[in-house]
């Protein structure tokens, strides 16, 4: 792509907020200040070809990125983290950077990742690699496919210039994900879930030798990974628009049954339910609602071994399972009353039972989420107390009362509620509204 049209497409708002060019710029003029030539890489430069918005914004400058971001943070603020052993930085900006922080949306990130040009050797697949600085040719070499291995440089002159020396445009344009090196997946196993995550983004497709890549050896090495940067891996599918497709393509390429033989493929009849109805009270957590259908179908064992396997927090073992479980006894419920159901599902995350409702449309789940949870009697413990009744278990057990009459019907207003108080403060029986 010429010159001018890379800058069109760089100045078009739509793609690139007017807010990150500025951030940009400062950037690369402060390089340009330390003779360090400075680039845009990687997810910027293939988003921005593909005419869309840009999200990603890694710098790779020819020479000392973790001087550069000492740099930034001396003269616009924010915190450096370096990351000496790679030559890196990430460079988080002060709150008082961003345009339009009081408009409710950021139009610039939080962090920018600053890079030295590198070259990289893995001395064993699966383990982390070997550095040394290098020129900008030389760190495209060591990236994942063609199609990310393209630089926009930003400083001087040079602004919209193209580097592209492995053909990437090439394969940009014809929808092809080419991997770099015949070994790449064995270097680095996460790249299989990359390729995935674009084939099914842009409706690319793996050439075939790199296709070839995912077979046995490294899936073995694959299998190796720890469940931390597994389950990032899926985190990442479930955040796509596009993941069923995504998932669907990691079950037929063998990478559930490489990570264990009793990972579910996920069931893509869920698909549509991992978005959440704006019109009910549950805090929204696509990911684990993600979870929570893909492993539904699960015995509880599964659901405890899976999880241990990618290393899921307490808090998303217990969402999965309790999912699970209701799932399975949903037939013991059937039949119970608006009170019992609701002691009953009250002990269980609320993300747990709508993800359970989706699949099951089960109207007593979605009367619980929407009515039943919220129902509370008007009286109080401190009201039992001005009645004379001593604090102890009875003070819970005449409240639950109260709140299953309301549940179940036996009264609807402040009147009958203090006539069943009055009864059940006498031990008298209640024979309803």
């Amino acid at each position: 792509m010429q010159k001018d049209e890379v800058l069109r497409l760089f100045l078009d708002p739509d793609l690139v907020p007017s807010e990150k060019r500025v951030l940009l710029s400062n950037i690369a003029d402060l390089a340009a200040s330390l003779n360090m030539p400075c680039y845009a890489v990687g997810g910027f430069v293939r988003d921005l070809l593909l005419g869309k918005p840009v999200n990603d914004l890694d710098i790779v400058v020819e020479g000392d990125a973790i001087k550069l971001g000492n740099k930034l943070v001396e003269i616009y603020g924010g915190r450096l983290t370096p990351h000496f052993p790679f030559r890196t930085a990430i460079w988080q900006l002060p709150v008082t950077w961003n345009p339009s922080a009081g408009s409710g949306q950021s139009l610039t990130p939080d962090t920018i990742d600053l890079i030295t040009a590198r070259k990289e050797k893995y001395d064993k697949p699966g383990a982390l690699p070997t550095v040394a600085p290098s020129a900008i040719e030389d760190d495209l070499r060591r990236r994942d496919f063609t199609i990310n291995a393209m630089a926009l440089r930003l400083d001087g002159e040079g602004l919209g210039e193209i580097l592209d020396p492995l053909k990437g445009q090439t394969d940009l344009e014809r929808g092809t994900i080419r991997a770099l090196h015949p070994k790449s997946f064995l270097d680095d196993p996460t790249r299989i879930f990359r390729a995935i995550r674009y084939e099914g983004r842009y409706s690319f497709q793996m050439e075939s030798s790199t296709l070839e890549q995912i077979n046995e050896e490294s899936l073995k090495v694959l299998h190796s990974l720890s469940g931390e940067r597994l389950r990032h891996e899926f985190d990442l599918i479930l955040d796509e628009e596009r993941f069923a497709v995504m998932m669907l393509r990691v079950a037929k390429l063998g990478i559930l049954d490489a990570i264990h033989p009793k990972m579910p493929e996920f069931n893509q009849d869920y698909a549509d339910f991992l978005e959440m109805d704006a019109r009910l009270d549950i805090q929204a957590d696509r990911r684990t609602m993600g979870y929570m259908l893909w492993f539904m179908e699960l015995a509880e064992a599964d659901v405890i071994l899976l999880a241990n396997r990618l290393d899921f927090t307490n808090e998303l073992t217990l969402a999965v399972w309790a999912a699970a479980q209701l799932k399975r006894g949903l037939l013991h419920l059937t039949d119970m009353r608006p009170s019992e159901w609701t002691y009953a599902l009250e002990k269980l995350p609320l993300l747990s039972i709508y993800a359970v409702y989706l699949i099951s449309r089960e109207n007593s789940l979605l009367s619980y989420i929407s009515i039943w949870r919220h129902v509370k009697p008007f009286t109080t413990g401190n009201d039992l107390k001005a009645r004379g009744l001593p604090p102890g278990p009875r003070f819970g057990e005449i409240l639950l009362r109260l709140r299953a009459a309301w549940l179940d019907g036996e009264i609807a207003n402040g009147s009958q509620e203090e006539t069943l108080l009055d009864k059940l403060l006498a031990g008298q029986p209640w024979q309803g509204a």
